[in-house]
């Protein structure tokens, strides 16, 4: 058992009512979780306000609520504290709860628009493989050593962080990698966190519907920067126009990686195929399995990582040369007549420029393209034109189909998509709503050579309509589909 003193240092508080010298149980935020002698912390979520819930956690047991404002009716059996942000005191309440486990571990964090699942799980990979015990909380899933957790948001709620980094602690693991999304940070999710360091991929247009700014979005990345201790690195990439502004407030160590401009960690590409690259990294020439340049900078963010965590230089690049990368991030499957599938999650205007234009660039010109994509429902929809306006433009062919369509109507996401086909484009474009029926009839239109591009689900196992999550693996479909021609 733990003590409400013991574990209050940390918090901000304006006001206690009751005594804080009590024992408690565990740690809620969702008044369906408590139990008796917990604490309850109301958040003032996005959807809900945990304010409302305060009476059924009373109802429950909790012995203690932290809140923003006191209920108008106090229990003399519950002790009440006023802070000023619940969800900041909730990430710090459960760092204290579980030991303050990112202290006893070199916690990094990897932000971006683009890159972090592939930057963490490369540098998870590297230090497993350069024989340490490594933990990864990413999108596709979590790992504790060798110890797989599966993942169902971008970064977990504080409570979920803090004991998959105590599990991790008590496992052994000596470093973590963390993909950092922008929600968590404005939601406090990573309040009470000790980074050891943070990297910086890129930013582009995302998360508008939840920012509504570009600015905001900005801001909620340079958030994770501002707070890192004078004993932290920040690594930034040099070569997007926003990856200085990562750096103008923090206390860390600054340091920059790139391809195109003056940077510490240096590299060039010489080769790139779709079985992979070939780089000179910080003057050493190294081969990597990965494609395109945007893996270009995946690997160089992840060698820079381990350079800055002390590791030697021709150890890590051995490593990375074995690198396979994160799962639906450019995942190719192959027919036996030589047709290539690429599976990709990419699913915002820039990263599918991204992914089309190295698929472009490794291509003969002499095969078509076809790319099947569809957008997500109850998300920004201003991306949706501008997603099928980069499609159409670098596509032979589009098939517009479903993605998530979460509560709305898939019909209605993909006529905001069609919206942004290029005219000229227009008679090379499908609209098939069904999304097995739209990857089945890409594979039909293929003929010997050609390319598919499946994008915007990459590693996820389903497909979210009007609340109900349905089992759907685009790799799975897509093999099954080229096995058969």
């Amino acid at each position: 058992m733990k003590k409400l003193n013991d574990i209050l240092n940390e918090v901000k508080v304006l006001e206690i009512s009751g005594s804080p010298n009590r024992e408690i149980g565990n740690i809620a935020f969702d008044s369906r979780q408590v139990g008796r002698g917990d604490v309850f912390v109301a958040v003032s979520g996005t959807q809900v306000d945990g304010h409302l819930f305060i009476p059924q956690a009373e109802e429950k047991g909790c012995t203690v609520v932290v809140c923003e404002q006191f209920p108008e009716n106090l229990s003399s059996d519950v002790t009440y504290i006023k802070v000023r942000n619940s969800a900041e005191a909730l990430g710090q309440l459960a760092s204290a709860f579980y030991d303050h486990p990112s202290r006893s571990l070199k916690l990094v964090g990897v932000t971006g628009t683009n890159g972090k699942t592939t930057t963490v799980t490369l540098l998870y990979d590297l230090f497993e493989d350069l024989g340490y015990k490594a933990g990864m909380l990413s999108t596709v899933l979590n790992r504790i050593h060798q110890t797989l957790v599966p993942a169902t948001h971008t970064t977990p709620d504080a409570l979920q962080i803090n004991r998959l980094l105590k599990q991790m602690a008590d496992e052994g693991c000596e470093f973590v990698f963390m993909e950092v999304s922008s929600h968590a940070i404005e939601q406090n999710r990573i309040a009470g966190l000790q980074f050891a360091g943070a990297v910086f991929t890129n930013i582009t247009h995302d998360h508008l519907d939840y920012h509504k700014t570009f600015k905001d979005y900005l801001e909620a990345k340079k958030k994770l920067f501002n707070g890192l201790p004078e004993t932290a690195f920040a690594l930034t990439n040099a070569d997007d126009r926003n990856g200085k502004v990562m750096l103008q407030n923090t206390k860390a160590k600054k340091y920059t990686y790139g391809l195109k401009s003056m940077a510490d960690f240096k590299a060039k590409v010489i080769e790139n195929h779709f079985d992979g690259l070939v780089m000179v990294v910080d003057g050493e020439e190294f081969g990597a399995m990965l494609p395109g340049e945007f893996n270009a900078y995946n690997l160089l963010a992840a060698y820079a990582t381990a350079r800055l965590l002390g590791q030697d230089k021709t150890e890590v690049l051995v490593s990375l040369s074995k690198a396979r990368g994160a799962e639906g991030r450019f995942d190719i499957v192959r027919s036996k007549n030589n047709i290539t599938g690429i599976i990709d999650y990419a699913h915002t205007p820039d990263a599918l420029k991204n992914v089309l234009e190295t698929i472009n660039k490794l291509r003969t010109h002499n095969e078509q393209l076809i790319t099947v994509v569809g957008a997500g429902g109850d998300r920004d929809k201003e991306k949706r034109p501008k997603m099928a306006w980069v499609v159409s433009r670098l596509s032979d062919r589009v098939i517009l189909t479903s993605d998530n369509p979460r509560s709305e109507e898939p019909e209605q996401i993909i006529e905001d998509m069609r919206q942004g086909i290029d005219p000229a484009r227009s008679g090379r474009t499908m609209i098939i709503v069904n999304r097995e029926e739209a990857i089945k009839t890409a594979v039909n239109l293929a003929r010997p050579g050609d390319l598919i591009l499946v994008a915007g689900k990459g590693h996820e196992k389903y497909q979210e309509i009007k609340g109900v999550k349905h089992h759907f693996d685009d790799r799975e479909i897509l093999t099954e589909y080229l096995q058969t021609i």
